[in-house]
């Protein structure tokens, strides 16, 4: 009985045999029956296998078949599933043998999938790095005096003597200068740290080309798009936008340029002043708004040193441009916001830009000829919050009703008897009592 007793799980129960006559007499053996039920079908492909090859989906849908027909049909015999499974694998073989693919392969990309490689990884010494250009150089090194405006000082030195040590030839100076113009223009407020990178390595770049050294290369490169203003605003959007961004490069170009001439102080470049009226009177000739803020943008920056300049030289440039301002005041149909930028600018102008000459000696000084008379006076607020100061014509008047108030204030707690500056840190007895009913009742709120 232990012989005959198998402790697998559902051992007991019966098959369905083969209907084979030869199988059937060996049934009738112990130890042939013993073999019978030890045997075990052959393993099933497994579902996650490889999809294999067209040529192939015979063989794939042969055992796929074979599996519907084992799971519907369970009467079907061991060999003929055994059969057919060594079928699939000799196919499986054969599709192996001749197969192309090879292990030792360096790399493998399906069909359809682009390959990418990056030259700048790769030299003509077959390094994996190469050495960074001098675009990307130069490009890493503007946008971080963008974001850190700050570090100019502190790193201008070394970019300068790196470039002094890389560009060694007239090709290499003028893809210099193109690149920090194109970033100067092209960066959002880095016309002023562009224009004092410009102004430093105008002076301290050593290489000097029969065709012109730094400042020489980036004045040309600038009367590029000056020659073409009158056709800018006039263009497009964009357009009109990168010419603007040119207007005031060069506005601040002109404040920071210096000159060196002879023994005497640096000087600005006064082919700069020149172009800066003409780049003016082509924004105003077509007065739409685009151009008009930026001809406000660009007197608002260089306005009073423009003024003097002229003035110094006897010419009323600036005179024309105001009178020209204000024609455009009472015949352009620009916007009210625009309008009113124009007559801020005509007020700047007005008052000689903002600018104080000299403070009228302490003696002297009335409101008249000292602008800053006043700037130590307190700033008092009406009633209904209006703040008001000593340059405000109606001071006097309510100054004295404020301090006409407090007097009448403080006489009426003078009869009372009660004198609230004579106790700061105790309250009255029944302001005492109050508050602490009102923290009792806050605390049992916040309990509840």
């Amino acid at each position: 009985m232990n012989e005959s007793f198998d402790r697998a799980p559902g051992s007991g129960r019966s098959r369905n045999l083969p209907t084979d006559p030869g199988l059937a007499d060996i049934v009738g053996d112990g130890d042939t029956k013993t073999q019978l039920f030890n045997q075990r079908e052959p393993l099933r492909q497994p579902r996650t296998s490889p999809p294999f090859a067209e040529n192939n989906m015979s063989a794939a849908n042969a055992i796929a078949a074979g599996d519907f027909k084992r799971q519907n049909k369970p009467q079907q015999s061991a060999n003929a599933n055994s059969m057919s499974a060594s079928i699939g694998f000799n196919e499986v073989d054969s599709l192996v043998k001749s197969s192309k693919l090879s292990a030792s392969a360096p790399e493998f990309v399906p069909s359809g999938v682009s390959q990418y490689e990056d030259p700048s990884y790769y030299d003509d010494n077959e390094s994996y790095y190469s050495e960074p250009t001098l675009a990307e150089t130069v490009t890493d090194f503007l946008g971080h005096l963008s974001s850190s405006p700050g570090s100019f000082e502190s790193d201008v030195e070394q970019i300068t003597a790196m470039l002094n040590s890389w560009v060694t030839t007239e090709e290499l100076l003028n893809e210099l200068v193109e690149l920090i113009y194109t970033q100067s223009t092209a960066i959002p407020n880095f016309s002023y740290t562009g224009a004092r990178l410009c102004n430093y390595l105008s002076h301290h770049l050593t290489i000097s080309p029969p065709s012109g050294n730094f400042r020489q290369l980036l004045l040309q490169r600038c009367r590029i798009e000056y020659e073409q203003r009158d056709a800018a605003v006039r263009g497009e959007l964009e357009t009109q936008k990168k010419f603007h961004s040119f207007v005031l490069f060069l506005g601040e170009l002109y404040l920071n340029l210096e000159i060196k001439r002879g023994k005497g102080p640096p000087s600005r470049a006064d082919i700069l002043l020149n172009g800066l009226k003409d780049l003016m009177n082509s924004l105003f000739s077509n007065p739409v708004d685009a151009n008009l803020i930026c001809a406000v943008k660009l007197l608002k920056l260089t306005g009073s040193v423009l003024d003097d300049a002229w003035k110094e030289s006897g010419k009323p440039h600036m005179d024309e441009l105001i009178q020209r301002i204000e024609t455009i005041l009472l015949d352009a149909t620009c916007s009210r916001d625009v309008r009113q930028m124009l007559l801020k600018l005509v007020e700047l102008r007005s008052s000689d830009w903002g600018r104080v000459r000299a403070a009228a000696a302490a003696s002297n000084a009335t409101p008249d000829n000292d602008p800053n008379y006043f700037m130590n006076e307190p700033t008092f607020y009406t009633e209904d919050g209006t703040p008001f100061t000593a340059a405000d014509p109606e001071y006097a008047e309510k100054y004295q009703e404020i301090m006409d108030r407090q007097h009448y204030f403080h006489d009426i707690d003078g009869e009372n008897g009660n004198d609230l500056y004579d106790s700061e840190d105790e309250m009255e007895p029944e302001i005492e009592e109050a508050f602490e009913n009102f923290c009792l009742e806050s605390e049992r709120k916040r309990q509840q």
